[in-house]
């Protein structure tokens, strides 16, 4: 099988496993209704905070590591209080049910108990995606550019990007080669709203790297764009090796959850800068 069949394979799979939640109803609850939520800027938050910004996940699984935390060993709203009390200045939920163990009623509820920017962390492929998000109290979406350019989505990235900020909210382009990086900030010329997120793991064969936000950032100006480096982010030591590399904010998931003590994780990593 050849690279690009291959390639083509891996996003397929991911993208059909939101089709699969999108047949199954998964964002279809009409139990919220958050539409009197104003949504609270991320990009705002980033550029206000004192100390390195922290996105952090709730992330119960994933594909690269099956069972991250046991969801009924666990008390999801009293994380989502613990990492913002920490110093998180946003957090982020799954919400594709399939694989990585989310829904929309997580962040719905976490919508309730919280007052910083929700992302919505999924692989939209639908409007009906972002209309949950909507419902759901959330103030970002990501919308990850290789589904996209394989057409793997019901509409183009920038219909989809007109879409979303209709219905206020902000939305993170997720890049993982310099070609891509260059469109998005093609792109986000006149989306002011847009951040960009660069994951540092290949969704191909979901190996980590966070030297590919130093490597994109080196060989591709990100203009007056708020970067985002997302996957992989285990230490302090990485977090003011990413800033040095040009980006201005961290999304740290899985070496949260799998702390022992949230709050603490949070706080070294946080009071890195």
């Amino acid at each position: 099988m050849s690279k690009f069949i291959r390639k083509n394979f891996a996003l397929k799979a991911l993208a059909d496993n939101s089709y699969k939640a999108l047949d199954e109803g998964a964002y279809d609850s009409e139990e919220y209704n958050f539409s009197t939520h104003t949504p609270i800027s991320l990009r705002q938050a980033i550029l206000s905070c004192p100390h390195a910004p922290l996105i952090t996940e709730i992330k119960l699984s994933s594909p690269s590591r099956g069972q991250i935390v046991d969801e009924t060993k666990i008390n999801i709203a009293e994380v989502a209080t613990t990492m913002v009390r920490a110093g998180s200045i946003s957090i982020s939920i799954l919400t594709q049910p399939h694989l990585f163990s989310g829904s929309i009623d997580k962040l719905a509820n976490i919508r309730k108990i919280v007052g910083v920017p929700l992302l919505m962390k999924d692989v939209i492929v639908s409007e009906t995606q972002i209309d949950a998000a909507k419902r759901i109290g959330s103030d970002c979406i990501l919308l990850i550019k290789s589904i996209f350019d394989q057409d793997l989505a019901e509409a183009s990235i920038e219909t989809f990007t007109e879409y979303t900020h209709r219905k206020g909210l902000q939305i993170i382009v997720e890049v993982h080669s310099e070609q891509q990086l260059h469109e998005a900030v093609e792109m986000n010329k006149d989306n002011k709203n847009n951040l960009i997120g660069i994951n540092n793991r290949d969704l191909d064969s979901l190996n980590v790297d966070i030297h590919t936000t130093k490597r994109l950032l080196n060989e591709c100006s990100k203009g007056k764009n708020i970067v985002i480096s997302e996957s992989g982010i285990k230490n302090a030591k990485e977090i003011q090796f990413l800033k040095n590399a040009g980006a201005d904010a961290f999304l740290v998931g899985t070496s949260v959850m799998e702390s022992n003590d949230i709050a603490a994780k949070i706080e070294e990593l946080y009071l890195s800068l």
